[in-house]
């Protein structure tokens, strides 16, 4: 019989036949064997400062069990937020066997130091993991866990070549400059968080930033917005003004070193999350990059539809039911379990769980994309009107003919189209699955739709947009959305990818657009899994903007540091000398 399960007779009325004492010495004698089931409320803590190789000491919660007779393995995470927040998880870790270790990252709430974001975060990760390695209480087994910049610090830690025997970076990225920019546009809702995030000197608290206004997004030039808040910011800044993935984010890009790495490592993301391309993009490495054919074995991929709050139920305005739901800290005990204390190591498990939306059901996959998937285009068509849902834009897998025109929209930096359609002229910096059945009814936006469909449509994988364009400004984005549109008129954007015209060939060199030259671009729409039912259309919105989640794009080529803007007219071509699509991972 098990541990937990002779705790459980323990328990059981028919032991109140038996003394007092021997309850209480056989309680005693369990709770003291490493992995006895406690309580969260029952786990021990203790508070002290950890130096760090230049003296530097940071504030550090050390998480056990009670009575625990020798050493066991550890759970570390560096937090930039408030160790609080993260008690209720790593108490839970403790009391199912582990030391939990949280840590304020440098320069934080209780760390001494200066905090410079993520630069300096690797260095700190392998002097705290070499000195918990030393401790008494620890067997020489170390893990590490924590979403978002606890993810991402992971990466650079596992970079300074620190010896870990498992990683679980929830919604992370290895590479720094993935976090905040894609395919050429600044990922502009982060741009609060970064204001509080990167103040140096005596601001080390998240909640002591300026109280924010939503009209500063706004404010050109962007990488003058320090003037607005009366606050220096420097490493925002900076990370603004390096639009290119330069030299400035060498320090903070682990993804160089992933063909060092041996760890096993569990990636958990959503596909809202803006985070769901780095997390793939590390899982990806990791499986087919990794050092040992151990480590690329001993990867595995958790993707569902969230937003940043990985493992919920409702993401904007659609709600995936309980079946969406998935425990976090559980499967990051699940796979430490495995890892660090030999549990389940025999038993197999999918490389790839994935959900697929519209049906709500669970699928696995030996990698993702899921290599059964078949790359299907469905071709935009129309007379030259496709612009807003009453247009004639059409989608279908039939080749256009030769006869069909361009379609044409403006992209007015003035007048952004809105993330969250709904609320008008009220911008709200927030992923997730929001209606655009409002997007849809504005002029400035193209729309390609089916007719109901007959049969369902399943696909899982990478859709991308595969386009024909021209504009006649130096400098214009392309939006593109993947909808599921419900016979009510409901616009359930599956997926939403962006290009920056400069950015076209490369996010290194920018180089404008020469205006009306036709350029064929391909745009990432990004992760997702889906299935279309029958009754439903499949529908693509394409638009010049997607405000405030992207930067705005001023239209005139000079970057962060234009307050210029110029109106932009865009075009898509569609026929069968330029045949633009969207590619479809038809399952």
């Amino acid at each position: 019989m098990d541990r937990a399960a002779v705790a459980r007779r323990v328990h059981a009325p028919v032991m109140e036949k038996f003394s007092f004492c021997l309850i209480v010495g056989l309680s005693l004698w369990l709770r003291s064997m490493p992995g006895a089931a406690i309580e969260p409320d029952e786990v021990l803590k203790e508070s002290t400062f950890v130096p760090m190789r230049d003296g530097i000491k940071l504030d550090t919660n050390i998480f056990r069990p009670p009575n625990a007779a020798e050493p066991l393995p550890v759970l570390f995470a560096r937090i930039p937020y408030s160790q609080d927040g993260f008690e209720p998880e790593a108490r839970r870790m403790a009391a199912a066997g582990y030391v939990a270790i949280t840590q304020d990252s440098r320069g934080r709430y209780g760390s001494e130091g200066v905090y410079s974001l993520y630069w300096g975060e690797g260095r700190d990760g392998f002097d705290m993991v070499k000195w918990i390695r030393e401790q008494p209480w620890c067997n020489g087994k170390v893990a590490t866990w924590g979403p978002s910049y606890m993810g991402s610090v992971q990466w650079l830690t596992a970079a300074n070549r620190t010896p870990l025997d498992a990683m679980v970076p929830t919604a992370s990225a290895a590479c720094f400059y993935q976090n905040v920019y894609r395919d050429g546009a600044y990922i502009l809702t982060l741009l609060r968080w970064g204001i509080g995030a990167s103040l140096y000197g005596e601001q080390t608290s998240l909640g002591g930033s300026p109280k924010w206004n939503e009209e500063w997004y706004m404010h050109l030039p962007l990488n003058k917005f320090e003037e607005l808040i009366n606050y220096k910011a420097p490493v925002q800044r900076e990370m603004i003004e390096h639009n290119t993935p330069d030299g400035f984010w060498k320090e903070v890009d682990a993804s160089l070193d992933i063909p060092t790495m041996d760890i096993p490592v569990l990636h958990m993301v959503g596909y809202y999350d803006f985070l769901c391309r780095a997390t793939v993009y590390n899982f990806q490495m990791m499986k087919h990059k990794s050092a040992t054919h151990r480590s690329r074995e001993n990867q595995q991929l958790i993707i569902g539809p969230w937003d940043h709050g990985t493992g919920g139920t409702k993401v904007g305005d659609v709600d995936f039911g309980e079946v969406a739901r998935v425990d976090v800290p559980g499967e990051t005990l699940g796979w430490v379990d495995r890892y660090l204390k030999g549990i389940g190591a025999g038993t197999p498990y999918p490389t790839v769980r994935y959900f697929s939306m519209g049906e709500n059901k669970w699928y696995t996959a030996t990698d993702w994309p899921p290599p059964e998937a078949k790359d299907t285009p469905y071709y935009l068509q129309s007379g030259g009107k496709a612009n807003t849902r009453g247009g004639d834009g059409k989608l279908g897998v039939e080749m256009p003919s030769s006869e069909q025109s361009e379609d044409t929209f403006v992209a007015d930096p003035a007048d952004p189209v809105p993330a969250v359609p709904a609320q008008g002229k009220a911008y709200i910096d927030s992923f997730g699955a929001f209606d655009q059945q409002a997007a849809l009814d504005r002029q400035d936006v193209l729309v390609y739709i089916t007719p109901p469909l007959e049969k369902g449509v399943s696909f899982a994988g990478t859709p991308y947009a595969e386009l024909w364009v021209s504009a006649d400004t130096p400098d214009a984005d392309w939006v593109v959305k993947l909808l599921d549109v419900h016979p009510d008129g409901f616009a359930h954007p599956l997926a939403t990818g962006i290009r920056r015209g400069s950015a076209r060939d490369s996010d290194l060199i920018r180089e404008p657009l020469e205006p009306g030259k036709i350029y064929r671009i391909n745009v990432n729409i990004g992760h997702c899994a889906a299935r279309v039912q029958p009754g439903h259309r499949l529908g693509v919105q394409i638009q010049g903007s997607h405000f405030p989640v992207y930067d705005r794009n001023t239209n005139t080529s000079e970057g962060p540091s234009g307050s210029k803007t110029l109106v932009s007219h865009e075009k898509v071509y569609h026929s069968a000398a330029r045949p633009s699509c969207v590619h479809l991972p038809v399952m």
